[in-house]
């Protein structure tokens, strides 16, 4: 699908945000579109089909943790991908948005070239009319098929649990992965490990590919953040 096809919709109270966004991204090549509130987001979503959501968390009249949950409930919006923008960077605030459907959580302020990033990789299947077989941030490229990690063009070998994690966390960046979805996804319900299995090889991924793509958040289990 072209840049010119796909529909982006801002939702943020204010103006000044929207401007910025919108023109940042229109400069992409996008179709965008705004609401200032949960409740306009809601006809927008009926009217444009958006393939894309940048939501905010503070609004009036209806918050985005309401509003992403309402989005959620019509099974009609599920291919719908909804990234939240705020200010908001607690924990909670995050697990929340997870909690109700959001793909990923950035915090403001952001540059406008990790924005045009982050949103060309959520919108990588849109954009590729062929199963992508590859997760790309920056100088980290994981091969899928081929079971195959560079890093600033250096191939790093790695066991297949170790590759299913870093893939796992590294496709989508900054959501924060549950320790119990991690071990049921990576593990799954063949073999009993224990709770330390995750430490374990984080500590791995960390010694091959550092220790800034990898961020733990206790108490909750593990995070991908692009540098």
């Amino acid at each position: 699908m072209e840049k010119d096809k796909i529909k982006i919709l801002l939702v943020d109270d204010e103006p000044d945000i929207i401007e910025i966004l919108s023109f940042n991204l229109k400069q992409q090549g996008y179709k965008v579109f705004s609401a200032s509130n949960g409740k306009e987001a809601l006809v927008q979503v009926e009217k444009v089909k958006p393939h894309l959501i940048i939501l905010d968390v503070m609004m009036p009249v209806m918050d985005g943790i309401d509003t992403c949950e309402a989005i959620r409930k019509d099974k009609r919006n599920e291919e719908i991908i909804i990234m939240f923008l705020s200010a908001r960077s607690e924990d909670y605030s995050h697990l929340a948005a997870f909690d109700v459907g959001a793909d990923d959580y950035v915090n403001k302020p952001i540059k406008p070239k990790v924005l045009n990033s982050k949103v060309n990789a959520l919108l990588r299947r849109f954009l590729n009319n062929n199963t992508n077989s590859e997760i790309v941030h920056g100088d980290l490229i994981i091969n899928l098929d081929e079971y195959k990690v560079i890093l600033k063009d250096k191939k790093i070998l790695f066991p297949r649990k170790e590759f299913k994690l870093l893939s796992l966390l590294a496709s989508q960046p900054n959501k924060v992965f549950k320790r119990e979805f991690i071990l049921e996804t990576v593990w799954g319900n063949d073999v009993v490990v224990g709770d330390r299995t995750i430490d374990v090889h984080v500590r791995k991924l960390r010694e091959k590919i550092g220790v800034n793509y990898i961020k733990t958040v206790k108490g909750v289990g593990y995070k991908f953040v692009i540098n």
